[in-house]
Order: structure tokens, then C-alpha cells, then sequence
């Protein structure tokens, strides 16, 4: 399937995958297959979760491009199959997250991708990259989707953490780099511009206030969730991969 080719990246930058992209339909059975493979790899590898989120969009009826950018996820596979997620002993057990969205990245609906991180110590232990089930109005309400997702995720980790004996005694730190998003979290003085975002996501107001999550800015050079929203260069998605523990393992 692969012919000797590799990828530096799980997809290319300007590729724009849409239901009805103009090429030729391809084998459903061959594509589910491998998209199906694919998916299993997520479980260690955020670096692509991103990448095969977005291909997984079109398993009912996919095409020679859909076929085409999940068989670039191989080849990128092949190229770093000893890449792995490293966890030291010696670092601490404290619960860091990232979260970041794009903004009506889907060109078949206009819905936002949402991505998060989080790690405990010197590695990454979850991530999630999915589809927004809202259109967003803007990029902040896009991100503060996100941060809601995140914020849902922690304090499930903290529980979790908390029956391994390992409680999690001050708040969660969770970064984002949209300021407006941040402050939606904290300020209810935000209501006659956000009343029409999706109830659940105020969700992430609770949690703030009861010192469970704390929203954080960090800038989008430094965002590592940054790999689960879109597709990067080699460089910028190395840059994004790293601190999450990644490094060549030898198996």
C-alpha cells in the first residue's frame, strides 16, 4: 500500500477534505479497514489523532481523497514508528491540561474542532480531538467549547486520581489561547454575548469557581493542543508533539 513512501506530517497543510470533493468514490470496505487501524494507533499517538478524527468524518461514502490523506497517515507511521510517549519516574504527579479549537474548520457544516491534553508528569495520559456538535459564531465561543470539553475532562481525572490515592489538592491548570474565552469562564457579566451558547458549556463556569479547573493564557506558539485541531508543518508539529513526552523509543 505504501510503495517505500513516508510522510514528515499526518496530513498535509492545505489539504481541505469535504463530503463531495469532486474525485472518484473508493472501496468503503478498504477504507473503513484502514481507518479502522488507524484509529487503534490514536491510543498512543496524539500526533495523529487529529488527522484520522477528520477522516473518520467519511466512512459512509468515501473518495480517492479521503483514501489518499488516510493512507499519508500511514506513511507518516512508517516514517516514526519509534516515536513514542516517555514517562520518568521522577516527575511529578500533577494534572496539567491544554485545550484549543479552530473555528469552523469543516467545510461540509462550518462546525469547529475541539482538542485537548492533558499530562500527568513528564507525559501526556489523554487526548481528544472531535467535531463541535454546535456551529460557533465566533472563535472565541469556538474556544470556549473547547475549554467546557477540557474542564469536563479534569475534573474526571481528578476523580480518577483521586480513588488511585494521588488527589489533585489545588486546582487543575488548563491553557488556552483566546483571553476572551478565559474570561468567559470567570465573568457572568458576559451574558447578553454569550446567552445563546449551549447551556452545558457554562458547566466550566462551576468548576472555575469552585477552585476545581483554573482557565490559563498561554500563547498559540506554545499551545501543545495545537496538533488536535488542525494540520501543521513537520517543524511546528514536532514543536507541539514534544512536550507531551514524545521521544524515539527503541522497541
Amino acid at each position: 500500500m505504501l510503495n517505500g513512501e513516508v510522510a514528515a506530517t499526518p496530513m498535509n497543510i492545505n489539504e481541505k477534505l469535504q463530503h463531495e470533493d469532486g474525485t472518484q468514490g473508493a472501496n468503503p470496505t478498504h477504507f473503513r479497514r484502514l481507518v479502522g487501524g488507524l484509529n487503534y494507533l490514536t491510543h498512543t499517538r496524539p500526533d495523529i489523532a487529529y488527522s484520522v478524527s477528520l477522516v473518520s468524518r467519511y466512512l459512509h461514502k468515501p473518495t480517492k481523497q479521503h483514501f489518499g490523506a488516510a493512507r499519508r497517515i500511514l506513511r507518516y507511521m512508517a516514517r516514526t514508528v519509534e516515536f513514542g510517549i516517555w514517562y520518568s519516574k521522577k516527575s511529578s504527579l500533577k494534572l496539567i491540561g491544554y485545550s484549543d479549537s479552530d473555528w469552523a474548520g469543516s467545510l461540509d457544516d462550518r462546525k469547529s474542532t475541539s482538542g485537548n491534553i492533558f499530562s500527568l508528569g513528564s507525559g501526556a495520559i489523554t487526548w481528544s480531538s472531535k467535531k463541535q456538535e454546535t456551529v460557533a459564531l465566533s472563535s472565541s465561543e469556538a474556544e470556549y467549547a473547547a475549554a467546557s470539553s477540557a474542564a469536563r475532562q479534569a475534573l474526571w481525572l481528578r476523580k480518577l486520581l483521586a480513588d488511585l490515592g494521588y488527589e489533585q489538592t489545588e486546582a487543575t491548570e488548563i491553557y488556552c489561547d483566546n483571553r476572551a474565552a478565559i474570561a468567559m469562564s470567570k465573568n457572568l457579566a458576559f451574558h447578553g454575548r454569550t446567552k445563546h451558547v449551549d447551556i452545558k458549556h457554562h458547566f466550566i463556569r462551576q468548576l472555575v469557581a469552585d477552585g476545581k479547573v483554573a482557565l490559563k493564557f498561554r500563547g498559540t506558539n506554545e499551545q501543545v493542543a495545537d496538533i488536535l485541531t488542525k494540520a501543521l508543518n513537520a517543524s511546528s508539529s514536532k514543536a507541539r508533539f514534544l512536550p507531551n513526552g514524545a521521544r524515539t523509543v527503541k522497541l
